[in-house]
């Protein structure tokens, strides 16, 4: 993909503020309207359960939006629409949760199509900022600006839980919808302003007019099947979803095991989930660094700490699985936050893996395939979150013990992170980086 300049360091930062756009709406969905479905309105855990697997199901249309990209020539009004969409959606899942309070069947009907507009929201919007940032960015600037964009975004769900946390008390539920409409409404012209001018010159996108024998004329179903016909798309989407199906449950069972196992009271749990969230920033950085100061073997430092930081995660969550036999004695913090750095090494070092591969194939189609990888991650997290915690309950149920339940998913978890481990080195295995041997079957 030929582009007439590259972004510097500012533009990629403007592009992290989509990202710090994309995260302020999405932990107001998935965080704060959650807790006031369980804990004020005393509805069943599974109700925010399964309206979060379903804004992640909607998102297997990824591939779908990234054509809609590719075949428009322009990545800007995907984003921008994207993130229009999500604030729609986040708005009436505030309003939904207001109105399940006093009519619970009107307002699940509209949370439904709250989070259905949640999740194709973040598919459109993420999908087409992932290409335009694997387009305009240099290759030997990818794994930092990969790192500088998870920051920004976790860096999102950080300042505004913080003063959403702030703002809400007192607590009611006309506050939280008031509240919802100025995150969405400020996170849009963030996108505005951040996004204006920036695409133009950059080099143009994936133009599937261009596409020789043709191609130009096809469906999307006719390009998608051109896509999973190559090779390197399948594999790495095969790890994308077995990397993150492990990697999935890991937020959502911590915390419990913390309190169930370890007896940690609620503040020393979340203690915990901040220093693993620590230990994953340190892991992006230290990636962002290596990738700065190995130029010339940034493809293999890639590949090395993609499955690096999958071992790291599998021999971290295997130790996790014994931790609890051991007792207090065990150092949890200290474990917590290595998993952190190994998942944050994995994590980064993916991203930019996949900013390398998405142009790379036999016909330029960068939306769907970065669509494609995406589409796998959403599907893993849907399953996985699912399965986890439903795992736990089921081994808890039949054993008794939460010891064991929680000891029999960190198992599972390691094993994953280990095949994802053996997938990535079959990726990265010729001539030592996968972006070399993909260039050679590009031809």
């Amino acid at each position: 993909m030929s582009s007439a300049r590259t972004l510097g360091w500012f533009g990629i930062f403007r592009l992290g503020l989509v990202q710090t756009a994309l995260g302020s709406i999405v932990v107001l969905t998935t965080s704060t309207l959650n807790r006031v479905m369980v804990v004020e309105l005393a509805l069943p855990a599974l109700l925010p359960g399964v309206l979060v697997a379903m804004h992640y199901a909607v998102q297997v249309a990824r591939p779908r939006f990234g054509y809609g990209s590719d075949t428009g020539r322009r990545r800007t009004p995907w984003i921008v629409g994207g993130i229009a969409v999500l604030g729609l959606g986040g708005i009436l899942a505030a309003v939904a949760t207001a109105w399940m309070s006093v009519q619970p069947v009107g307002g699940i009907a509209l949370a439904v199509i709250g989070f259905l507009l949640i999740g194709a929201g973040v598919g459109a919007s993420g999908t087409c900022l992932l290409v335009l940032l694997a387009s305009g960015v240099a290759p030997e600037r990818r794994a930092a600006a990969a790192s500088i964009t998870w920051i920004m975004m976790i860096a999102g769900f950080a300042v505004t839980a913080g003063l959403v946390g702030a703002f809400l008390d007192p607590f009611s539920l006309t506050k939280l919808v008031v509240i919802s409409s100025v995150v969405a409404s400020c996170a849009l012209i963030l996108t505005l302003l951040a996004l204006r001018g920036l695409e133009n010159g950059i080099g143009r996108p994936a133009q599937i007019a261009a596409d020789e024998d043709g191609a130009g004329t096809k469906s999307f179903f006719a390009a998608l099947a051109d896509v999973l016909r190559e090779d390197h798309t399948r594999r790495f989407g095969v790890f994308v979803f077995v990397s993150m199906l492990a990697y999935s449950a890991q937020d959502l069972i911590l915390e419990p095991f913390a309190g169930a196992v370890f007896g940690l009271t609620p503040g020393a749990s979340t203690q915990l989930g901040g220093i693993q969230h620590t230990g994953v920033l340190i892991g992006m950085l230290f990636v962002a660094v290596l990738g700065q100061r190995v130029r010339d073997q940034r493809s293999r430092m890639l590949g090395y700490a993609v499955v690096g930081g999958c071992t790291g995660s599998a021999l971290l969550l295997g130790a996790l699985s014994i931790a609890g036999y051991v007792g207090p004695g065990w150092p949890l913090s200290a474990s917590v936050f290595a998993l952190g750095i190994a998942n944050g090494c994995f994590a980064v070092a993916a991203i930019g893996s996949m900013m390398a591969l998405v142009s790379r194939g036999r016909r330029q189609r960068s939306g769907i395939r970065m669509g494609v990888w995406g589409a796998a991650q959403a599907i893993a997290f849907a399953v996985g979150g699912i399965i986890g915690t439903g795992a736990v309950d089921l081994v808890r149920f039949a054993t008794g013990s939460a010891l064991h339940a929680y000891s029999v998913v960190f198992f599972a978890q390691a094993v994953l992170f280990g095949i994802a481990a053996l997938i990535a080195t079959r990726l990265w295995h010729r001539g030592g980086a996968a972006t070399d041997s993909i260039a050679a079957e590009a031809g």
